[in-house]
């Protein structure tokens, strides 16, 4: 049965947050708590960084819109604060939101289960010496990539040309995160592809292919230029976007993923195999964001789209005799 807005009860929509990520997140949640407003939904901005946790259920909360993004929002630690409280939640569980935000154990879930994800290498802060550092392009080529093992919105990320730019690289990456991932680097279409759902019933959005200035899709690009172009439809060789759908749907199910959550995909330009990335499981929401995009593109509007996330919210152990 379909719910109705009233059928909602009162809704805190969380935004912002600690992570650094924040300044997305806002953009994201106001654009989502206007949208549930305007379609009759009691929903409210609460931010986790401003306001005690505990307040969600003192002050009567039925449920919360997840609009933050990265740490203390992503990845698993206010899914169990609302699991205690037995506040229904959008997204991904404690342990899959947990798992999808760390790149490296994602990658190894996904290897495990046959899917095809870049090489890499993992240098931990403290542990790694600059011999190893400056040796990892000898085992994963160049140019390769260098990021934080649990960042989103493409922060700290960097595409390194040759062995001078490795050290600059992987100290810039450590002082977000005591992980460093190494990646190789894959030339050729950058693509997207969202899910919707759980199980059995999730499906797969239209792909996007995302053409950057230059290739470079960082966080400047992403939400604050106006030069990257979006491609939906894609414009893919026949039966490469339906082979990007399925595998994207394979990866979101093995780690256990609910409700929604969006996958980067790089296709390799000379043997056009595509290559798995990463999962978002709090996708953006904003102006320049890629799911509402694609969701556009399938016929279903931002509110729509709001909704339909907001239906899905969940807990991982309901009370005795709720639902999951």
């Amino acid at each position: 049965m379909s719910l109705k807005a009233s059928d909602f009860g009162k809704v805190a929509v969380l935004l912002g947050g600690r992570s650094a990520e924040r300044e997305v997140s806002l953009m994201s949640g106001r654009g989502v708590l206007e949208a549930l407003r305007s379609r009759g939904v009691d929903a409210h901005a609460f931010d986790p960084a401003e306001r005690d946790i505990g307040d969600l259920r003192r002050e009567g909360f039925q449920r919360c819109f997840i609009a933050l993004h990265g740490r203390f929002g992503e990845d698993g630690t206010v899914q169990g604060a609302l699991e205690l409280m037995g506040i229904p939640y959008t997204g991904s569980g404690v342990m899959a939101s947990s798992i999808s935000i760390d790149k490296v154990t994602t990658k190894r879930i996904w290897l495990a289960d046959g899917l095809p994800t870049p090489k890499y290498l993992l240098l931990r802060r403290g542990v790694f010496e600059r011999k190893q550092v400056v040796a990892v392009p000898d085992e994963l080529g160049l140019p390769l990539i260098v990021k934080p093992a649990r960042e989103g919105s493409s922060i700290g990320v960097v595409k390194v040309e040759g062995y001078s730019g490795m050290v600059d690289a992987v100290e810039q990456a450590a002082q977000l995160d005591a992980d460093v991932l190494c990646e190789q680097f894959i030339s050729g279409d950058e693509v997207t592809c969202p899910v919707l759902g759980t199980g059995d019933s999730a499906r797969a959005l239209p792909v996007i292919r995302i053409v950057a200035p230059e290739g470079n899709y960082d966080y400047q690009n992403k939400y604050f230029t106006d030069t990257t172009q979006y491609l939906v439809p894609c414009g893919l060789p026949a039966g490469e976007e339906e082979a990007i759908q399925a595998m994207v749907l394979q990866a979101y199910r093995v780690l256990g993923c609910r409700g929604w959550g969006r996958l980067d995909v790089m296709i390799d330009a000379k043997t056009r195999k595509p290559y798995l990335l990463e999962i978002n499981t709090s996708p953006g929401m904003t102006s320049h964001s890629l799911v509402p995009m694609s969701a556009r593109a399938a016929g279903i509007s931002y509110e729509d789209l709001c909704l339909e996330v907001l239906r899905s919210a969940s807990l991982d152990h309901p009370p005795e005799g709720g639902t999951a």
